[in-house]
């Protein structure tokens, strides 16, 4: 009677020791998944359909404020969006940011950052690159 009791306790062990592999193997096939490489500016840009510089300066300013952590941005970090996404800048971006906040894209930041007029997007500007520049 003893090894019989000893054996129905090994195999209780066993199937517990059989659940609880299974749950790990599901939460590392789950882990992959969960995890997710940041998006590079470049690829962002080409994911959007940015296709002139007022189109691409709104995206950059997106990008910037979605995955860059920024509140607002100004002429400096739009330069260097430009820069990171192996994209020529516009000669003249302020005439860029002010086309888009005539679209109601961007709208003046409330403060200014580094001493300079900082830009943030508005809601409009959320859609308007969300959907692709698709405005119908």
């Amino acid at each position: 009677m003893e090894a019989s009791k000893e054996i129905a306790e090994i195999e209780k062990r066993i199937q517990d020791h059989e659940k609880r592999i299974s749950e790990l193997e599901k939460l590392l096939q789950a882990k992959p998944d969960s995890i997710s490489k940041k998006i590079s500016i470049k690829e962002f840009v080409l994911t959007k359909n940015a296709t002139d510089d007022q189109r691409r300066t709104l995206t950059i300013g997106y990008f910037l404020e979605k995955y860059g952590g920024n509140t607002s941005f100004n002429i400096t970090d739009i330069n260097k969006g430009f820069r990171d996404a192996k994209i020529k800048p516009p000669q003249n971006i302020n005439d860029k940011v002010n086309k888009n906040i005539a679209k109601d894209y961007m709208m003046e930041a409330v403060e200014e950052k580094d001493n300079k007029k900082a830009w943030v997007l508005t809601s409009t500007g959320e859609k308007i690159i969300e959907s692709n520049f698709s405005e119908g």
